[in-house]
């Protein structure tokens, strides 16, 4: 996707060629400040810390900061705490244990001397193979979108409704969720996207509006709670949200607030489809709400904000009284009933067991 008219990903390796540079998302939207990841901590500082973040992205960083562990200790000591290290950076979005199952699986037959440069291979695969499936997410996704736009007087917008940030910051390119309204928008579909805030990181606000606007993409910022209020009035033709991990039974687990317009979008016959890379399935888990390990992040992250001031300063602040006790649930999950749809690589498919496992065959769990 474009940034200041420039094609850009979100990670890359180095002109250097042995080192990684990732974009910090922590500095977004005021500062657009590159990071280059030479070693294993500086990864797993990076996944942990959320310059980087979304699912996809979390494994692709986490396979690059397996290569970098390989290059300094390639042992079965050094493959062992790479993997450890990595997998305790963020427990829910599966992608990062599919990532290093994968590298793993790769390295354990080879000598010590080969293993960093086929981990840098592995890595730039799952990389390689992050774009083709959102671009894919995006194909199928188009097609819901033109049939809405085909119910559109001429001229009119398809508005669609997001929730956090499923763009191609929270993937190596295209995102998941956006990747529909990308190719809509660059086919000359009218589209307009309601852009959740997303408390309490304001990944909407600081990501998903940023990158909208910097491909040129008709957008509105609006607070979490207005969802259902636009749905009701009939200002909503469809939600588009990503997934950190979706069970073998199509529940889906993503940043929290996502069930509640789940159910706005229900109460108020709006379509709601979740994109997701079939990465994104856990084969091991059928109940979502009993059996998804919820991640309870600080909760500085709730009582404290950053922004701009009107001199052009970025300042943190804090909007609670001192010593209020926070509870920072990050992530909720939307059971598979409340889903219309799945957009996958594959196809759109029913958020059910059945059609999961028609879809992945090769996938799901022996």
């Amino acid at each position: 996707m474009n940034v200041d008219g420039v094609a850009c990903r979100s990670i890359w390796v180095n002109a250097d060629g042995c080192s990684i540079d990732i974009i910090d998302q922590t500095r977004l939207p005021h500062a657009f400040v590159v990071r280059n990841l030479c070693t294993l901590q500086q990864a797993c500082n990076a996944i942990r810390d959320m310059q980087v973040r979304g699912a996809p992205l979390i494994g692709a960083t986490a396979a690059y900061g397996f290569y970098l562990a390989m290059r300094d200790d390639p042992s079965g000591a050094g493959m062992e705490q790479a993997y450890q290290l990595l997998f305790d950076t963020r427990p829910t979005a599966v992608n990062l244990r599919w990532a290093l199952d994968r590298l793993k699986a790769a390295l354990l037959p080879l000598k010590t001397t080969a293993r960093a440069a086929r981990a840098f291979e592995e890595a730039n695969r799952i990389a390689a193979f992050d774009i083709d499936i959102n671009h894919a997410i995006g194909c199928h996704g188009l097609d819901l979108i033109r049939q809405l736009a085909a119910t559109k007087t001429p001229g009119e917008s398809v508005n669609i409704l997001t929730h956090c940030n499923a763009g191609w910051l929270a993937t190596v390119d295209w995102g998941t969720a956006t990747a529909p309204i990308y190719m809509a928008h660059d086919a000359g579909i009218a589209v307009h996207v309601w852009v959740d805030e997303t408390r309490p990181r304001n990944q909407g606000a600081s990501l998903t509006a940023w990158e909208l606007g910097q491909h040129g993409v008709p957008h509105s910022l609006i607070v979490d709670n207005l969802g259902g209020h636009l749905m009701q009035h009939g200002m909503v033709d469809l939600c588009l949200v990503g997934s950190d991990r979706t069970t073998r039974s199509g529940d889906v687990c993503n940043k929290v607030g996502t069930y509640l317009k789940a159910l706005a979008a229900r109460d108020n016959n709006v379509p709601f489809y979740v994109c997701l890379p079939s990465t994104t399935i856990d084969w091991n888990i059928d109940d979502g709400i009993e059996e998804i390990p919820i991640e309870q992040r600080d909760g500085e992250e709730v009582s404290r904000i950053s922004g701009k001031t009107a001199d052009g300063k970025v300042v943190d602040v804090q909007i609670s009284p001192d010593g209020t006790a926070v509870a920072n649930y990050a992530f909720d999950v939307t059971p598979a009933q409340l889903v219309s749809g799945l957009i996958t690589e594959a196809a759109v498919i029913d958020a059910s067991s059945e059609a999961i496992a028609a879809a992945f065959p090769e996938r799901q769990r022996q």
